[in-house]
C-alpha cells in the first residue's frame, strides 16, 4: 500500500526544509534532537515590545508546524516511519509540506497575537495590520532557505496571500480566539505527504491535532504578554512602511 503521495515535479528535486534537517543521511537520527531544540527555543520572558512579539510568533509557528506535521506522518507511517527518511522522494515531500504548513501557522498566529496584544490599545487598524505584517515577514526571514525553489514554496506568494487576508480582516468584530486559526489546520491536512485514499479517513483527527496544539501557544501568549508595555513602545516608534 502506498502511504505517501507526491506530484510529478516534487520527484525531480531534493528540497531544503524549514530550519534544520541537514541532509538525508542524518535526518532520521536528527529529528528527536531537532524537536527538543525547538522546545528549548520557546522562551518564557515578557512580551512587551514589537521585537519580542515577532520572535514569539516566528518560533511558535515553526514549532507547531513541525510538531503536528511530523506527528501525523509518524502516526500514519507506524513502524515504517524511520526507514522512510532514507527515501529521497519522501524527504522532498515532507520538506515541501513543512514550508507550506509553516506559512499557514505564521498567518494564523500573527493575526491572533496582534489581536490579543492590541485589543485595548488606542491605535487604528492600520497599525494592527502593520504589526501583523512585521510578524509574518520576520517569520519568513528567520526561516529563509535559498535552496527551496519558488515552485516548492514562494515566500513572496505567501506574503501576498497574508496581505489579502489582512485587507479584509475585521479587527473589531471579526473572529476571536480559536476561531482565528483556520489556515493552519487546512494546510496541514492538504500538504501532509499521505496518500489521499488514507488521508480521507484522518481529516477530523488531523484538524483537531493542530487545533489542540495551538491551545498551549495561546496560554503562553496570555501569560507572557505585557499589552500595555507593547502599546507604549509602538506609540513611541515612527510608523514603518506597510
Amino acid at each position: 500500500m502506498d502511504f505517501f503521495s507526491v506530484s510529478g515535479w516534487e520527484n525531480r528535486h531534493n528540497w531544503g526544509i524549514l530550519l534544520v534537517i541537514p541532509n538525508l543521511k542524518t535526518a532520521r537520527d536528527f529529528l528527536p534532537h531537532f524537536l527538543a531544540r525547538l522546545k528549548l527555543r520557546r522562551e518564557s520572558g515578557r512580551i512587551g515590545t514589537a521585537d519580542s512579539l515577532r520572535e514569539f510568533v516566528s518560533t511558535r509557528a515553526a514549532f507547531i508546524a513541525q510538531k503536528t506535521l511530523y506527528g501525523y506522518v509518524k502516526t500514519r507511517m507506524g513502524t515504517r516511519y524511520p526507514s522512510m527518511f532514507e527515501d529521497d522522494v519522501f524527504i522532498s515531500s515532507v520538506n515541501i509540506a513543512k514550508m507550506q504548513v509553516f506559512a499557514a501557522c505564521l498567518s494564523d498566529l500573527a493575526v491572533f497575537a496582534v489581536s490579543r496584544a492590541l485589543v485595548d490599545a488606542a491605535c487604528d487598524d492600520a497599525a494592527r495590520r502593520q504589526l501583523a505584517l512585521a510578524c509574518f515577514r520576520e517569520g519568513l526571514a528567520q526561516n529563509e532557505d535559498p535552496s527551496v525553489p519558488p515552485e516548492a514554496f514562494d515566500p513572496g506568494a505567501a506574503l501576498a496571500a497574508f496581505e489579502r487576508r489582512l485587507a479584509f480582516w475585521d479587527w473589531q468584530d471579526g473572529p476571536r480566539g480559536p476561531d482565528i486559526f483556520t489556515e493552519s489546520p487546512a494546510a496541514l491536512f492538504r500538504w501532509a505527504p499521505i496518500s489521499e485514499n488514507l488521508k480521507q479517513f484522518d481529516k477530523e483527527i488531523v484538524l483537531n491535532s493542530i487545533r489542540y496544539a495551538w491551545r498551549e501557544v495561546r496560554v503562553q501568549l496570555d501569560r507572557q504578554l505585557d499589552a500595555a508595555a507593547l502599546a507604549a513602545t509602538l506609540a513611541e516608534r515612527p510608523r514603518e512602511p506597510a
